[in-house]
């Protein structure tokens, strides 16, 4: 494969607060780890990268991209990978549409620190993924709710059909849901996460945490406040509306954003696949670190350790 000389990669912003894009930038080339550690400088300032014309025409390439910020997970903790390709998730209209906000997998103790997409089948219109920052919401908060949004935990889990709303259910939801939740998982994590390599705290929330609680308070109290501070994510402010073309990555930080994908494209085939990255444990404001309450997430994903700014930055 050729080699991708130094040079600075410019990234033209999408947004205030989140989003950039590149062009024609080769990701299936042997990027030099001067190249990678630029993107991952840009991931952590716009939080969602887009690199169009890419050159990432398979899965072997994704994976390979993908792996170049650290080990990959397997596909899905429930779900069924693409036939030989362990580490790729098949996300496909024909299973139903992720129009629901959420972070990738929040609900095992380990969830992925970044996700990469890449596009094999889209619409001739619609079917955009919508990206949104946790930081900048959690910058949004009135000082008296940051401050109690710094003490809460909620619990994550799986049985919660975010990938298939009831009102939306495809031929196949039945089966889809069995699949989805045939390994129950439950975790409690911060509300405010501390991001490990910037030292940023942000909301720590969306689709999984929806189903159960916020640690100490009722139900209904729990679903008053988590409708509260979802709210202030996805402000249009802190929203980037990700258009989709062929030959295109997208890079998100699963850390600290959200992301939602419109079903507004009238049932035509769609069709991205995904690899994520290994992540490490969540940790809060104080210091602590998310807890497994149900399930066994260690043959999905490892943990990865750090010890990095997020330790000194959960305290400030």
């Amino acid at each position: 494969m050729p080699v991708i000389t130094e040079t600075k990669l410019e990234f033209t912003k999408l947004g205030a607060r989140i989003g950039a894009e590149i062009r024609g930038l080769d990701l299936s080339a042997d990027l030099s780890e001067a190249t990678i550690a630029q993107i991952r400088e840009a991931l952590n300032e716009h939080k969602a990268l887009v690199f169009r014309e890419a050159n990432v025409l398979d899965d072997d390439a994704q994976v390979r991209f993908a792996s170049r910020f650290g080990p990959l997970t397997n596909a899905h903790p429930t779900v069924a990978s693409v036939d030989g390709k362990p580490a790729v998730l098949p996300v496909d209209s024909e299973n139903g549409s992720a129009n629901n906000w959420h972070t990738d997998v929040t609900f095992v103790v380990n969830p992925p620190q970044a996700s990469t997409l890449r596009s094999i089948t889209l619409p001739a219109y619609g079917g955009e993924t919508l990206i949104a920052s946790s930081a900048g919401a959690y910058r949004d908060l009135p000082d008296e709710l940051r401050n109690f949004a710094d003490t809460l935990w909620a619990i994550h889990t799986n049985d919660y059909d975010y990938s298939v709303p009831k009102n939306l259910e495809h031929a196949n939801a039945e089966e889809r849901r069995k699949e989805f939740t045939r390994i129950h998982f439950e975790t409690a994590h911060p509300v405010v996460r501390v991001h490990p390599l910037t030292g940023e705290r942000g909301l720590f929330i969306g689709g999984f945490a929806q189903r159960l609680r916020i640690v100490g308070l009722s139900n209904t109290e729990s679903k008053d406040i988590l409708r509260l501070l979802q709210a202030y994510i996805t402000r249009p402010e802190n929203v980037v509306r990700v258009n989709w073309e062929p030959n295109q990555l997208v890079l998100f930080d699963n850390r600290i954003t959200q992301h939602y994908a419109p079903d507004n494209y009238d049932g035509q085939p769609r069709q991205l696949n995904r690899v994520t990255v290994a992540g490490d444990i969540p940790v809060g404001v104080d210091g602590r670190r998310s807890t497994a309450i149900k399930g066994d997430s260690s043959s999905y994903s490892e943990t990865v350790v750090l010890d990095g700014p997020a330790f000194a930055g959960a305290q400030r």
